[in-house]
């Protein structure tokens, strides 16, 4: 039987519509935590400082704080998440074109300030989508809906990571701005035509006689206490911590074995990317007969593999059949965990309160990659690149043995 029959027909609209909009969204984050790196290497600057741009990786660690207010609040009369989105969507615009003006070596701090605002406008669209996303989506369709979370996120980072890499030896700095700012306009029109109509329309910010601010702290609080939550919630921290240091050091690496940007951006960028893209949609057709802890523990014990293998161009197997070879098998891979991991955090939000629960979620998750992207520069400097690479396949293994120990049960639909 052909696995995607058991989809519903309307499922593929709102297939288009979160694509199109998780694409938008981390087109921007794709270029400027993982094209970056590699530019910034190519212009002569070191490691460390390479390690420091996870600093724009901060609104995705913080969105919780102010996800409360997109779940409360409508800033448009075109619905109340959709309003969300286009705001932000057309600011993301607006800073990008202006990005485009500033010179990366001698405007270095502006710049950085600049793109910042940029990434903070993705991770409130970022708030906004979840939301849309868990109302849109019964527990039947979340395992392809979060394949479709993790396609069009591997998409956004072809396009982001990938292609305007390729496009900055030839339409330089500021061409390649524009163009992403060009891309994120053509993915508004989805989300445009889109007529939402929300589930819930009451504040999820209870109208009691709290002070706000205890009232504000227990959504995050009465999230936290649920049954189990602490082990997920440990998961969630540690879970991409491993896979980050591989993640912002290995384009350092490329650039270092000698690899244009060009090159890169084809291997690393398209051909990976692509590969990671069709991970995503095999875990979201086959998460629903395994089960999501068991898709998880087994996409964990590969990543503990892919992770490692990262060793190979370190220790100097540099032909382009092994970099084609560690970068693909890596990103097919990570779009399996990340569409298992990504369920069970969706069947653990709370359809009253989807944007904070989920953003809660995704800012832990978040947490643990940043601390050990911002470290990656400083290990390499004193153990070197495999030694990087073979302590994040470390990591990872441990982490599949939390999740074969963690007793996950309410990850299994629950709401």
């Amino acid at each position: 039987m052909n696995p995607f029959t058991s989809i519903p027909k309307f499922a593929w609209k709102k297939a288009g519509l979160l694509g199109s909009l998780y694409v938008a969204q981390f087109l921007p984050l794709a270029f400027f935590l993982q094209t970056l790196p590699a530019f910034m290497r190519q212009q002569g600057m070191s490691v460390e400082a390479i390690g420091l741009t996870s600093l724009l990786g901060l609104p995705w660690m913080l969105k919780f704080l102010w996800s409360p207010l997109v779940d409360r609040y409508s800033l448009l009369r075109l619905g109340h998440y959709k309003s969300w989105i286009l705001v932000m969507q057309g600011l993301m615009i607006v800073v990008l074109l202006l990005c485009g003006f500033l010179n990366l070596t001698t405007q270095f701090w502006l710049l950085l300030a600049t793109m910042l605002l940029v990434v903070m406008f993705a991770s409130t669209q970022d708030i906004a989508v979840d939301a849309l996303a868990v109302g849109l989506l019964t527990p039947q369709e979340r395992g392809m809906g979060n394949a479709i979370q993790g396609g069009g996120n591997y998409l956004g980072a072809i396009l982001g990571g990938g292609l305007l890499l390729v496009l900055l030896d030839s339409l330089g700095w500021q061409g390649g701005l524009w163009v992403m700012a060009g891309c994120i306009a053509v993915l508004m029109l989805p989300v445009l035509l889109h007529p939402e109509r929300r589930a819930i329309s009451e504040s999820p910010i209870p109208a009691s006689e709290q002070h706000p601010a205890i009232a504000y702290v227990s959504l995050f609080t009465s999230f936290c206490r649920r049954s189990n939550m602490g082990r997920w919630l440990l998961l969630l921290l540690v879970y991409n911590t491993g896979t980050s240091m591989t993640n912002t050091m290995f384009r350092p690496l490329l650039v270092d074995i000698g690899l244009s940007l060009s090159q890169i951006g084809w291997m690393y960028g398209m051909a990976a990317y692509s590969a990671g893209l069709l991970g995503s949609l095999v875990a979201g057709v086959f998460i629903k007969p395994l089960g999501r802890v068991r898709s998880l523990l087994f996409s964990t014990l590969l990543l503990a593999g892919a992770n490692t293998l990262h060793f190979l161009p370190a220790w100097g197997f540099t032909n382009l059949t092994v970099l084609y070879g560690v970068s693909t098998l890596f990103n097919f891979v990570y779009g399996m965990t990340s569409v298992a991991l990504s369920t069970m955090m969706m069947d653990n939000t709370r359809l009253k309160t989807a944007g904070t629960d989920y953003t809660l979620q995704a800012t832990i998750l978040f947490i643990g990659s940043l601390v050990a992207a911002g470290i990656s520069g400083f290990l390499a400097t004193s153990i070197g690149y495999s030694g990087v690479f073979i302590t994040s396949g470390a990591i990872t293994l441990v982490n599949a043995i939390i999740v074969a120990k963690g007793d996950f049960k309410y990850g299994e639909g629950a709401v």
